[in-house]
C-alpha cells in the first residue's frame, strides 16, 4: 500500500471528541525565533488538518533541559495526550522519562537517534539513509572509487562508519580516508594529504573518482575550494554529501558544482514555503517542515482513531505503520528503533540551483535503498 497522506478532507471533522496534543519548543530565550516558526508551521497544518475539537498546547521549553522538562510536566497536567518535539537533543533527553511515565508517546525533532526508542520518536533528519541512498545511485553512474574526508567528531564518525559498511555491498573501492579536526581553522594539510598532492605531483591520475564529505556551511567550501586547490576541481572529481549540502547557499559555489547528495525533494516543501511566507511575511527555516508533518500526522491519527475507536491512534503500533506516512517531506515512517525512514531524492548543485537528478520513492515497497 501506499503511505497515507498527511492531509485529508476537513467535512468529516466535525463532532469528534477533545483531543489535545502539546507542542514543546523554545518560544523565548535563545532560539525563540526558531521555537516560534515551529509554532507557526503547526498553525498551519492545525489549520489545513485539524477538526473543531483537535488543539495544539504550545509550551515554552525555553531551550534548557529544565525549561523543557517543566513545559512536559504543565502538557500533561493541562491533558495532552501525545507531546510534538522538543526540538534539542539535551530537552528530549529531559522530557523522554516524564513522558514515558505517563505513557505518552513523543515526535521530537531532534537529530540526535541514540535518543530514540521507548516512547521517543526521532522525526529529525538522520545520516543513514541519505548515505545508502547516495551510495546506490553513485554506484548506478559507475563511479567506483571514492576518497572520504570527514570531520572527527560523531557524525564524521557515524556517516563515514555508515558509508564503510554499504560501499563494499556495491562495489565501491574506498582509495583514500582522511578524518579532520572539526575546529581546525587551517584544513589545507590535511586536505593535501587526503588528495595525495605531494606523492603525485604531476597528477599522473587521480586519486579517486568522487569524494564523500559529510560536511556543510563554510567547510564545504573550504574543502571543495582546496580540493580544487590541488588539482581535484568537480569536472575531475564528483563531489559527494549528506543532507548538510542541503543548502541553496551552497548551490552556487564553483568548487561544489555538481555536488550530489540524498535529501527530501524541494518540490514537494514549495507550496509550504510559500504559504508560509504568505502567511507570516517570511520565509520558513528548513526545520519547520518537522512540525507542519508532526501536527498533521497527530490530526490524522487522532481522527482515525475517534472513528473507528473513540480514542485517538497515539499508541506505538499506529505509530509505525509499515506503510508510512506521506509529508511536506516525502514518505517516511519510523523504525522499530524508533528513528524515521525516509524516502529521499538524489539532488545536483547545478548552476546555482538545487535540482533533483533521480527523484524521490512514492511507496516503500521494493526501494532500492
Amino acid at each position: 500500500q501506499r503511505p497515507a497522506p498527511v492531509s485529508q478532507n476537513k467535512a468529516t471533522k466535525a463532532n469528534l471528541p477533545a483531543v489535545k496534543v502539546a507542542l514543546l519548543a523554545p518560544l523565548s530565550g535563545q532560539h525563540a525565533k526558531l521555537g516560534q516558526s515551529m509554532l507557526n508551521a503547526s498553525q498551519l497544518a492545525l489549520f489545513d488538518m485539524g477538526h473543531s475539537n483537535y488543539q495544539i498546547i504550545p509550551k515554552d521549553t525555553r531551550a534548557t533541559a529544565s525549561g523543557a522538562k517543566a513545559a512536559a510536566q504543565e502538557a500533561i497536567s493541562d491533558g495532552a495526550e501525545l507531546i510534538i518535539g522538543p526540538v534539542f537533543a539535551e530537552s528530549v533527553r529531559a522530557v523522554k522519562p516524564i513522558a514515558s511515565a505517563s505513557q505518552i508517546n513523543m515526535l521530537a525533532f531532534s537529530t540526535d537517534w541514540s535518543l530514540a526508542g521507548g516512547n521517543t520518536f526521532i522525526m529529525g533528519f538522520l545520516p543513514f539513509d541519505q548515505v545508502e541512498r547516495l551510495t546506490n545511485y553513485v554506484a548506478a553512474k559507475n563511479i567506483k572509487r571514492i576518497g572520504v574526508i570527514a570531520p572527527n567528531d560523531n557524525y564524521g564518525r557515524v556517516v563515514t562508519k555508515a558509508y564503510n559498511d554499504v560501499a563494499p555491498q556495491y562495489g565501491i573501492q574506498t582509495t583514500a580516508s582522511k578524518s579532520f579536526n572539526p575546529r581546525s581553522r587551517n584544513l589545507g594539510p590535511d586536505v593535501r594529504e587526503f588528495a595525495g598532492y605531494d606523492s603525485n605531483p604531476q597528477n599522473a591520475a587521480t586519486p579517486f573518482d568522487a569524494v564523500l564529505m559529510p560536511v556543510g556551511g563554510q567547510t564545504a567550501i573550504t574543502i571543495a575550494n582546496l580540493l580544487a586547490q590541488y588539482d581535484l576541481p568537480p569536472r575531475t572529481v564528483k563531489r559527494l554529501g549528506t543532507g548538510l549540502m542541503d543548502d541553496t547557499g551552497l548551490a552556487g559555489e564553483p568548487a561544489l558544482e555538481g555536488a550530489w547528495f540524498a535529501a527530501p525533494s524541494p518540490n514537494l516543501r514549495r507550496d509550504f514555503e510559500q504559504k508560509y511566507m504568505n502567511t507570516y511575511g517570511e520565509r520558513a527555516p528548513r526545520l519547520a517542515t518537522l512540525a507542519y508533518d508532526a501536527t498533521a500526522l497527530s490530526a490524522i491519527l487522532a481522527q482515525r482513531g475517534l472513528q473507528s475507536e473513540g480514542r485517538p491512534q497515539f499508541d506505538r503500533a499506529s505509530l509505525m505503520n509499515p506503510n508510512g506516512f506521506f509529508g511536506i517531506d516525502g514518505i517516511f515512517r519510523f523504525r522499530r528503533d524508533g528513528t524515521a525512514e525516509r524516502g529521499l531524492a538524489v539532488l545536483e548543485f547545478n548552476r546555482g540551483r538545487i535540482t533533483i537528478v533521480d527523484k524521490a520513492p512514492t511507496t516503500f515497497e521494493q526501494t532500492n535503498f
